[in-house]
């Protein structure tokens, strides 16, 4: 085979270990052989793993919203990006504001790669806050990267006489969330104890689809925790008629879409308001998470991390991620572990602050 070089003799002594005498010449054989077939003697045994096995990704919310397409337009790709062509199922675990899923891939799922989930973005820190029902350490999850680098939006209805972030000091917004440890619940709280707004909350929503009846209902007159991308993609009807205020938008920079929407941080009015809504505000950056349990072999999370970041570029996928109008501008499996962990860190009175006041 041209593709394999030698330099000079090789060896002809033995190794000894107990009874076992190996010819350094057939290590050197193996060695070359495995360089040949361009794989490793354990990445062959970790692509056998994966041959005809069923991978499941747990969804944390319901049918039909933003966290739901996403990962089901990932699944249909990210099969042709893992070696030994397995199959993976979507299957969407609700309840709990995803604390369900999250509970589940870290104590009850398979720590052997067939499992991985996606859930709120919020729901990693709330173990960090003393969320009730967070049983669960984020730090220790394997992360495998985030679709997208989220912003996420407060909307009052058009009927509701909230206009504008301003009116939010003056005026009551009432608005629909799933549980309290939703993004959607979280923020509101954290502003009405922070700020002085006069946000009402609705909980028992099962997911953002009916979040968005209730307001067409007027049930509630608002919503927060709002995907931009996805709220774009899954409402444009809504955007183009402004049939809802974007109130203010919830990253560290604003959205090419949304050059006249104030940013959250905008509303602090001193330093300490201003760390407490930037701890907030960092999961954006993992705004669409995937991870899978604790524990997962290192070479099958790799290998997992590997076919994401793939998936992430890959043409078909984009083709139909710019289909559905989900925006992609994905973040690395490492770099949300690194912002979990950094986030972990944060000095326990501010966390205890913010706590007290999401919770």
């Amino acid at each position: 085979m041209n593709s394999i070089k030698t330099a000079g003799r090789i060896s002809t002594r033995s190794v000894t270990g107990g009874s076992m005498r190996i010819p350094l010449a057939s290590i050197g054989a193996l060695v070359v052989l495995a360089s040949a077939l361009g794989q490793s003697p354990v990445g062959a045994q970790t692509d056998a793993f994966f041959a005809g096995k069923t991978i499941s990704l747990y969804i944390g919310n319901s049918v039909g919203g933003g966290y739901d397409l996403y990962a089901r337009i990932l699944a249909r790709h990210m099969v042709r990006h893992i070696p030994g062509a397995p199959m993976i199922v979507a299957k969407n675990m609700e309840g709990g504001g995803s604390l369900r899923a999250a509970n589940f891939m870290a104590s009850v799922a398979p720590r052997d790669g067939t499992a991985f989930a996606t859930i709120g973005r919020g729901t990693a820190f709330a173990p960090l806050i003393g969320q009730r029902g967070a049983n669960f350490d984020a730090t220790k999850l394997t992360w495998v990267g985030s679709a997208n680098d989220e912003v996420s939006a407060c909307a009052s209805w058009h009927t509701s006489g909230v206009v504008t972030a301003q009116d939010l000091f003056s005026k009551e917004l009432v608005i629909g969330s799933t549980v309290a440890s939703d993004d959607a619940s979280q923020l509101p709280k954290l502003m009405n104890g922070l700020l002085g707004t006069k946000f009402k909350l609705v909980l028992g929503y099962p997911g953002g689809n009916e979040m968005n009846l209730a307001m067409e209902r007027t049930e509630t007159q608002g919503r927060c925790g709002l995907s931009w991308s996805s709220f774009a993609a899954t409402q444009p009807e809504w955007v183009k008629s402004k049939k809802v205020n974007l109130l203010f938008q919830v990253s560290f920079a604003k959205h090419r879409d949304l050059p006249e929407v104030p940013l959250l941080l905008d509303l602090a009015n001193t330093p300490e308001q201003r760390q407490i809504l930037r701890l907030f505000a960092v999961r954006q950056v993992m705004g669409r998470p995937f991870f899978a349990p604790p524990d997962v072999p290192a070479d099958r999370a790799a290998i997992l991390r590997n076919a994401f970041d793939k998936t992430m570029a890959d043409a078909e996928f984009l083709a139909e991620a710019t289909k559905a109008k989900l925006e992609i501008n994905p973040v690395s499996g490492v770099k949300v572990e690194q912002i979990v962990k950094e986030i972990y860190q944060t000095p326990p009175d501010l966390v205890k602050k913010a706590a007290e006041l999401m919770n």
